[in-house]
């Protein structure tokens, strides 16, 4: 239980924080490894694999080509920082629910 109340926190003080996103323009994913704070109204982050660009974008400006997500740092082109420790923490909580 103490596990769960830990990971609705981060997820809380993630979302309080603002959102933080990938940005670059590269035609090689992997090397996008510059973070912005978005700004007031962005509250997606974005990828778009015709020249790789990557920043933040408001939902209502997401669509196809682009791909959109809504967490921390989410658009990257391997899962670090907190997205990988909230997939560990939930697959954790998971296995012994379960």
């Amino acid at each position: 239980m103490q596990l769960y109340a830990a990971l609705i926190l981060s997820v809380t003080l993630s979302a309080a924080c603002g959102l933080r996103c990938y940005t670059c323009e590269s035609s090689d994913p992997k090397s996008c490894t510059n973070t912005t704070a978005c700004d007031s109204g962005f509250d997606r982050c974005y990828s778009l694999r015709v020249n790789v660009t990557k920043g933040c974008l408001p939902s209502a400006l997401c669509v196809w080509p682009m791909s959109c997500c809504e967490a921390e740092l989410c658009n990257s082109a391997i899962p670090t920082g907190p997205s990988a420790i909230v997939l560990l923490v939930s697959s954790a909580i998971l296995k012994f629910l379960f």
